[in-house]
């Protein structure tokens, strides 16, 4: 039996739907951006504090760091299910543009997270936000906006997960579905942009 389109009536009734879920933007304002080495030299007398910092931070800017890679390099996306075949992996540092004609096959009611991993090459970066706007048919059905936070430079990468959360299910939700997120700061840098696509379908192996 072929699947049944929703019509745009209802896509506008889902976009609406999930409008309301929406969480309120939390009235938060960045603090001034300061250097790994200006924090260093903060409180240099207070022992303990140094002790803190130095845990949190390393020793100062990282040693071998290459100038010409951009702080923030976010490197792959993951959709976790359990209950997946295969692992199911963006490589965020290969073609973007080839996600466009790929897509991931999610069944549908599976709970699944979504995980960025990414690294800081240099300095400290601010307020890292994870963006993602959901469209079916050209109508945009759903964002999300997900707080990353804070982080120092180090070698080993970062990974953020979103919370959980539930695939929709029934016919009118099975379809392609076009995914475009990106990961940005308070200070409104992209540090990526991209486009991908799930199909949310009956079984993983339709």
């Amino acid at each position: 039996m072929a699947e049944q389109e929703p019509t745009e009536e209802q896509l506008a009734a889902i976009a609406a739907e999930n409008a309301e879920g929406d969480s309120e933007k939390v009235n938060y304002k960045p603090p001034a951006l300061k250097t790994l080495q200006e924090i260093h030299e903060l409180d240099k007398d207070d022992e303990s504090l140094q002790k803190y910092k130095k845990a949190l931070l390393g020793d100062g800017h990282e040693a071998g760091a290459d100038p010409t890679v951009p702080n923030v390099q976010v490197t792959r996306l993951t959709l976790m299910c359990e209950q997946a075949p295969n692992p199911l992996t963006l490589d965020l540092q290969g073609d973007l543009e080839a996600f466009k004609n790929q897509s991931f096959v999610l069944k549908e009611g599976v709970e699944y997270r979504i995980k960025i991993s990414f690294k800081v090459n240099r300095e400290i970066v601010s307020g890292l936000k994870f963006i993602q706007q959901t469209y079916r048919k050209s109508v945009r059905i759903d964002k999300s906006d997900y707080m990353v936070g804070s982080y120092g430079p180090r070698p080993a990468e970062y990974d953020f997960l979103t919370p959980l959360e539930e695939a929709p299910k029934g016919m009118l939700a099975r379809g392609a579905y076009n995914i475009k997120s990106k990961f940005t700061d308070d200070d409104k840098h992209d540090h990526l942009s991209w486009e991908w696509n799930l199909d949310i379908k009956k079984d993983w192996t339709e």
